[in-house]
């Protein structure tokens, strides 16, 4: 039976890049996915291809792209990435050049777009938003982006014309694995069975480092060796769908039956009807069996046909934080700080600063738990956090300025004052039709 083995790069737009090239050379792959997108993360991507028609890609594409490219000329891997997020076709070209100068002209470079949904957004303003059940119409002029959850067809084409490395803009997250599997195993595309199958495999692959021990460690409940050299997985998958997780030999990290678990519960609502823009995924007769160290078989998936739909996500200018911080330590430091917080709130209360909404925390005190936090010792040091939304830059600008005052007019003892703006990109989901998205591929 045939098998392929496809690795996990990256688990996030900022994930290190020494794990893949580890996995490039030492781990016999097929494949190799870079899973670098986040719900926001097209919509931030746009605002910069606005100011540049050549960026709003992966702000780590080219970093990435000059370690692995080298790695490819000693062990040809067929590389799949999101990366393109806003701008697929600006990507792929820096990677042509790239490619080119590297010494690899003969390598096949393809992006997927179609994602890209702004331009037929119109009659879906009115469907209601998932997030707070209010139409889209809303938001529309404060709208940046809008993104379909694509499947994996744009990549199997890729596949099918030839190309070696696949750069694509918003698509499912499974589906960066999926699609090798129908391409190489010839599954259809309505075997719900063996596409729910590939979608547990991408979904065990699609966080990198977090099945391999990196998000489940925690210190003498769930020791994992050597973190700091955290190996990536690899998942080893059958023609008939059957899974297998490991990892490389000589790395940190650790696979069994619980980081496998773990992962499989990743975001999932209902393990029933897990809707992707493939099929229906059916997650809740799956096992995982170790069967060797850093191996586990997971099975036991199966899936069903897709709702006919697409989610769609809507970037959109939100709002600002503006936010200030400053410690206070020794004798008395929760006492200072405590009074530092009702100084701060008070005078943007005097300056009449117009506020949606404030937080004022003592991180290490209240700050993640809020009352419901345990009584404690008293702290040797305690650190304000002042933050609040505000619609404006200007008013933003007064919360830090107000926390930074703190060093002067008291109480004593304040130090290491730091403040900063950002503006906020929020996002507003819909759902769309699935036949109104076309996936299309252009070869460089």
């Amino acid at each position: 039976m045939k098998t392929l083995r496809i690795g996990s790069g990256a688990g996030y737009g900022g994930d290190r890049i020494e794990p893949a090239v580890d996995l490039i050379h030492r781990g016999n792959l097929s494949y190799l996915i870079f899973e670098c997108l986040a719900e926001r993360t097209i919509a931030l991507a746009q605002l910069e291809k606005l100011g540049d028609p050549e960026k709003g890609y992966n702000p780590l594409f080219t970093y990435r792209m000059a370690h692995i490219l080298p790695a490819l000329k000693e062990h040809p891997v067929t590389i799949i990435t999101n990366m393109g997020a806003a701008n697929p076709i600006a990507a792929a070209r820096k990677a042509r050049a790239m490619a080119d100068e590297a010494g690899l002209s003969h390598l096949r470079i393809a992006a997927v777009t179609g994602d890209d949904v702004m331009p037929i957004l119109s009659p879906y303003l009115k469907e209601n938003t998932m997030e707070t059940g209010r139409p889209l119409q809303e938001l529309k002029n404060n709208l940046i982006s809008a993104n379909a959850y694509m499947g994996c067809a744009g990549i199997v084409e890729a596949l099918r014309q030839g190309a070696d490395l696949i750069i694509t803009g918003r698509v499912a997250d499974p589906a960066l694995v999926l699609g090798p599997l129908v391409y190489e195993f010839g599954w259809a595309m309505d075997d719900w069975d063996k596409l729910g199958k590939g979608t547990l495999a991408g979904h065990l692959l699609e966080c990198a480092g977090q099945v391999t021990g990196g998000y489940y460690a925690d210190p003498g409940r769930k020791d994992v060796p050597d973190l700091w050299n955290l190996g990536f997985p690899i998942a080893e998958v059958g023609e008939d769908g059957s899974l297998t997780i490991t990892k490389l030999p000589d790395t940190g990290g650790v696979v069994n039956e619980d980081t496998c678990k773990e992962q499989i519960v990743y975001e999932l609502q209902d393990p029933a009807r897990y809707y992707t823009p493939d099929c229906t995924a059916d997650f809740q007769m799956v096992h995982v069996k170790q069967t060797g160290p850093d191996r586990v078989a997971v099975y036991g998936a199966t899936g069903h046909p897709h709702n006919g739909k697409l989610k769609v996500s809507a970037g959109y200018q939100d709002c600002w934080i503006g936010e200030g911080q400053i410690s206070y330590g020794g004798p008395n430091a929760l006492a200072r700080a405590q009074l530092a917080g009702e100084v701060v709130r008070n005078r943007l209360m005097i300056t009449g600063c117009q506020v949606d909404e404030l937080r004022v925390d003592l991180m290490g005190v209240n700050s993640l738990y809020g009352t419901a936090s345990k009584e404690a010792p008293a702290p040797q040091e305690v650190r304000l956090r002042v933050a609040a939304r505000t619609k404006c830059r200007e008013e933003a600008e007064k919360i830090g300025n107000e926390v930074e005052a703190l060093y002067t007019n008291g109480p004593a003892g304040g130090g290491g004052a730091v403040k900063n703006v950002r503006r906020i990109v929020s996002v507003a989901s819909i759902l769309m039709p699935r036949d109104a998205v076309t996936s299309h591929v252009t070869m460089l």
